[in-house]
């Protein structure tokens, strides 16, 4: 029950910040400050939340807003494990990291979005551990996630609204190929 109710609660304070502003830059910064001081927040997730999987990391969802205002996906990277470099389709989105430590690449598109092929500049590269979040507000979107570590790695991620797709995209020669990707859970 204790773990039960700190969920809850996490859940509340999200709720707040979420409906607190119109504004995305005021709302992705209450959010990262929530994620940023709940750090132990694994502590309370059940165990099938902290589960890795051997093909690809995990995807699971904790929360979604009855509204549709904002969903709350837990992940969990084994070693070596990442994802395409890929973009958000408009939605806004704060990360954080619960446990272990992941690499973020960020980057710049470069020229027109509505070609087949496109051209991506790295615009940076952060190594985080836990309880390090950051925030990814459309236009600047385009990032990849990976665990380059021997440890395993559990990410908190809370999107303005439910990302069921996005576009990855794939090297092609110096540009890359966009593929729409639909989104599923993990179990």
């Amino acid at each position: 029950m204790e773990n039960e109710a700190r969920l809850r609660a996490f859940v509340a304070r999200l709720d707040g910040a979420v409906s607190r502003s119109s504004d995305v830059a005021h709302v992705t910064h209450s959010v990262k400050s929530i994620l940023e001081s709940e750090t132990g927040i694994c502590e309370a997730l059940p165990d099938r939340f902290l589960r890795s999987c051997p093909e690809k990391y995990a995807r699971r969802l904790l929360h979604k807003d009855g509204e549709g205002k904002y969903s709350v996906v837990v992940m969990v990277w084994g070693s070596g494990q990442c994802t395409p470099l890929h973009d958000h389709s408009g939605t806004w989105c704060v990360e954080c990291v619960a446990s272990g430590k992941i690499r973020v690449t960020r980057y710049d598109l470069v020229g027109s979005a509505t070609s087949p092929l496109v051209e991506f500049r790295e615009a940076g590269r952060v190594e985080a551990g836990r309880g390090e979040a950051g925030a990814l507000i459309p236009p600047f979107e385009y990032h990849k996630i990976e665990n380059p570590y021997p440890e395993q790695a559990v990410t908190v991620h809370v999107y303005g609204g439910e990302m069921v797709s996005c576009s990855a995209f794939f090297p092609e020669g110096e540009r890359y190929r966009r593929e729409l990707r639909g989104l599923q859970y993990t179990d």
